[in-house]
């Protein structure tokens, strides 16, 4: 059974843990990864939307390859899947339990934690590629600059201790960043986890929809490979995904959607808190809900029109800045 991936070091690292557990499920059959490097790997400059965002970028080939039946299955970061349509013919037979879902902070060893904080990062330039986390940071460090910051987890960190400046599509560069901002998940899979200055709490920061999230894709008619990927599926992490992704659904939003959400099950009720932002960070609109485990999708169609009813379409549907 082959199981296709990006050949990022994060992502082979989570395949990996696919690999592993079925294996322990299925003793004595053949598991293997399955390394591509898509569009959104092969340039590392360009921002997400000239591929037509994450799934352009980084899932629509591997998908490709189910299809023509060189690959069995395809492992995804669950927030790289596109929310806001249906891909006929794919089903999502597996989501990994849950790993930590928020974002961290990583600083250049020149940049104390302390002076980041008291300064409000008054003067430096923090890194990344995502409009959510930008449009937090805007909202949190007004006085910083964020600076578009492109590559999987462990080049950032390179970059950012190299100073190693960003290209652009346009042919310039940024400057150096000071800081970056990425999944904390991410970090741990690839050992990088000491490199975490702060983790930014959900009332600060809410998490991207399905982060933390391992998700195992497949043909919707290979019922021997739903099989065996039912058993390494975790049903509380996928009553989670389910209600977050039910936003996206509703708000027909995608990666150039500054849109946030986190779910988790407390004392046998599952909560929902999502939100929608202004790329500058000046407006916030979020939205919370609870329900029941087996009708998550249920509660995330009744957060997205709360969102909704509060203006949250006038925020998505804004142009995006240059």
């Amino acid at each position: 059974m082959k199981i296709g991936t990006r050949a990022t070091t994060m992502a082979l690292a989570q395949t990996g843990e696919v690999v592993r557990l079925l294996k322990a499920a299925f003793p004595g059959e053949a598991f293997e990864p399955a390394p591509f490097t898509p569009a959104g790997d092969r340039d590392q400059i360009s921002t997400l939307d000239r591929h037509g965002g994450k799934g352009g970028a980084f899932v629509e080939e591997i998908r490709a390859a189910i299809a023509a039946g060189s690959i069995d299955a395809a492992m995804h970061s669950l927030k790289d899947m596109p929310g806001d349509e249906e891909t006929p013919g794919l089903v999502i037979a597996a989501m990994l339990t849950r790993e930590a879902p928020g974002d961290a902070l990583v600083l250049h060893p020149d940049v104390s934690l302390s002076a980041f904080q008291k300064t409000r990062a008054r003067g430096l330039r923090i890194g990344t590629n995502s409009v959510r986390r930008k449009a937090y940071l805007r909202r949190l460090y007004p006085d910083a600059e964020v600076v578009h910051y492109r590559g999987a987890a462990d080049t950032r960190v390179r970059k950012l201790d190299g100073r190693v400046p960003q290209k652009l599509p346009d042919g310039t560069q940024t400057p150096p960043a000071d800081a970056i901002v990425v999944a904390r998940a991410g970090l741990e899979r690839i050992g990088l986890a000491a490199r975490i200055a702060y983790d930014f709490p959900f009332t600060e920061m809410l998490p991207s929809i399905g982060q933390g999230v391992i998700a195992v894709e497949c043909a919707a008619s290979a019922f021997d490979v739903r099989a065996r990927l039912a058993a390494i599926d975790d049903g509380e992490t996928r009553a989670r995904a389910e209600a977050e992704r039910e936003v996206l659904w509703v708000l027909n939003g995608h990666c150039n959607s500054p849109i946030a959400g986190h779910a988790e099950i407390r004392g046998g009720v599952l909560a929902l808190r999502a939100a929608v932002l202004s790329e500058d960070g000046g407006e916030l609109i979020e939205a919370s809900a609870e329900g029941a485990p087996d009708r998550p999708r249920a509660l995330g169609r009744a957060v997205g029109m709360a969102l909704l009813d509060k203006g949250a379409r006038r925020l998505i549907e804004r142009p995006r800045e240059d």
